[in-house]
C-alpha cells in the first residue's frame, strides 16, 4: 500500500512562503540550493540524495538517488534525474555571484563539488529563513503532530503500566514501548538538528541512571546501551520494587515529531525513605508545565516565560532543576530540537501554530530524575493545548 504523499498545495504554499521571506530579508536574492534531507522533505515531500534549486521563477529538485522513489513519493511538480552537479549547470547556465545555502548542514566537500560546476563566488546562509518558516505549522503539519500526540498519550499513559514488571531491563522496556508506538502507526525514528544527537527509541532509565549526562542537550540521562550509544538504556540494569522509572520517548507521524516524558514510580512511593521529596518534586514539575501552558499564548515572549517559571521553582529544587540544562522547552516539528526555545535570549513573540515540548525536570541526587513533558500547540486564543496527554497522569504502578 503506498504511503500518503504531502499534498501538492502544501508544498506550493511552503515554496511561496520561502520566496516571500527571502524577498523580505534579501530583496536581491536570485538562487537557493538546498541539499539537507529535512528541508528537502519540507519543500518537496521526499527525502532523496540531490539538490533543490530555487530561483524567483523556478524550483527544480535534481535527484541523484533515487529518482524512481522520488517520483513515487512526491507531488513536487519538477523532479529531474541528476548524474552530477553538471546537470544543474546545464539547466541553469546563468549562475549568480551569490548563492544561498544551508550553512549549518552543508559540508565543505558538498560545497566544493557544487562550485566545481557552478561558478558562484559567495554563499549566504538561508538557515534562519527556513527555521522561521518551519516554526509556525500549517494545518496539515498540526494534523500530523496531533496524530503523533494521540499515539504518545495512548502508549505512555495507558499501555506502559502493563509493560512494567520486576526485573525488566531498561533496554527491554524501552524497546517494548517503542514497539507499541510502531503498532499504533508511529514512524519509528526521531531526528535532530544537533550534529551529536542520535536517537531512535528514546530513553528509559531506572533510579539514578536518569541523572547520567549525555552529549544530547537534554535534562534526561541514561547510561545507554554502551559507551558509544548513550540512549535507550542498559540491558543489564533491572527494575526493582520502589524505584523511579524515567521515560523520555519520542513519537512521530509522517515526519513530524512529538515529545513526551513521564516519571513512573514502581511500587508504593510512600514506602521510599525519600517518598515525600519524590512526590513534592513531581508535583512541582506538574505545576510548572501547567503554568507554561497558560503562558504560551500568541504575543508572549519565550525568554520572559522562562524567567518567570524558573523564578517560581521551590528553593529546595533549584539546584537540580533541569539537571543542568538551560531551557524549559523547545520547538518541535520535523526535528526534535527546533527554534525558538523557552530560554534566555529568545525574545521574538510566539505565534499561533507554533509547537513546543515543555519538559520541567528535577534531579534528586542519589534517587533519580523526576519530570514531566508534553508537546503543546499554541492556539489563536486561550492557553496552549497539549497534543500528548496530561502532565498529571497516574504515575504510580503497584507491584
Amino acid at each position: 500500500m503506498p504511503h500518503t504523499a504531502v499534498p501538492a498545495a502544501e508544498l506550493s504554499a511552503r515554496l511561496s512562503r520561502l520566496r516571500q521571506a527571502l524577498c523580505a530579508q534579501a530583496p536581491d536574492w536570485s538562487m537557493v540550493i538546498l541539499d539537507h534531507k529535512i528541508n528537502l522533505y519540507y519543500l518537496t515531500g521526499t527525502m532523496q540524495d540531490g539538490a533543490l534549486v530555487i530561483t524567483p521563477d523556478e524550483a527544480v529538485f535534481f535527484v541523484r538517488r533515487s529518482y524512481e522513489c522520488a517520483k513515487a513519493d512526491s507531488l513536487f511538480p519538477d523532479l529531474r534525474p541528476m548524474g552530477s552537479f553538471r546537470t544543474i549547470a546545464e539547466a541553469f547556465p546563468h549562475i549568480p555571484e551569490t548563492v544561498y545555502v544551508e550553512t549549518r548542514t552543508m559540508t565543505l566537500q558538498k560545497l566544493s563539488m557544487l562550485q566545481k560546476y557552478l561558478p558562484f563566488a559567495r554563499t549566504k546562509s538561508v538557515d534562519s529563513v527556513l527555521s522561521g518558516l518551519r516554526a509556525t505549522k500549517s494545518e496539515y503539519e498540526l494534523t500530523c503532530m496531533r496524530t503523533a500526540g494521540q499515539m504518545h498519550a495512548a502508549v505512555l499513559e495507558r499501555i506502559v503500566p502493563s509493560l512494567v514488571r520486576r526485573d525488566v531491563s531498561e533496554a527491554r522496556l524501552c524497546g517494548e514501548i517503542c514497539t507499541a508506538l510502531l503498532e499504533h502507526g508511529a514512524m519509528g525514528i526521531s531526528r535532530f538538528n544537533q550534529p551529536m544527537a542520535e536517537d531512535v527509541l528514546g530513553v528509559c532509565s531506572f533510579g539514578a541512571h536518569g541523572l547520567c549526562s549525555a552529549a544530547l542537550d537534554s535534562p534526561s540521562g541514561t547510561i545507554g546501551t554502551c559507551i558509544a550509544m548513550k540512549s535507550i538504556g542498559s540491558c543489564e540494569r533491572r527494575l526493582a520494587v520502589d524505584e523511579l522509572i524515567l521515560l523520555d520517548i519520542p513519537s512521530g507521524f509522517r515526519g513530524y515529531h512529538t515529545d513526551k516524558s513521564m516519571t513512573y514510580f514502581y511500587g508504593d512511593w510512600s514506602r521510599h525513605p525519600q517518598g515525600a521529596l519524590i512526590r513534592a518534586a513531581h508535583d512541582q514539575c506538574v505545576l510548572v508545565e501547567r503554568c507554561a501552558a497558560q503562558r504560551m499564548v500568541p504575543g508572549a515572549v519565550p525568554s520572559e516565560i522562562y524567567a518567570e517559571l524558573t523564578a517560581m521553582i521551590d528553593p529546595a529544587f533549584r539546584e537540580g532543576f533541569m539537571n543542568g540544562a538551560k531551557f524549559l522547552g523547545h520547538s518541535i516539528g520535523l526535528t526534535m530540537d527546533e527554534t525558538p526555545v523557552l530560554a534566555r535570549g529568545f525574545d521574538a513573540p510566539l505565534a499561533a501554530g507554533m509547537t513546543f515540548a515543555v519538559e520541567p525536570k528535577i534531579a534528586l541526587p542519589g534517587i533519580g530524575l523526576i519530570g514531566t513533558e508534553n508537546t503543546y500547540e499554541i492556539c489563536v486564543s486561550g492557553p496552549a493545548q497539549s497534543l500528548t496527554g496530561t502532565p498529571d497522569a497516574d504515575w504510580e504502578i503497584n507491584d
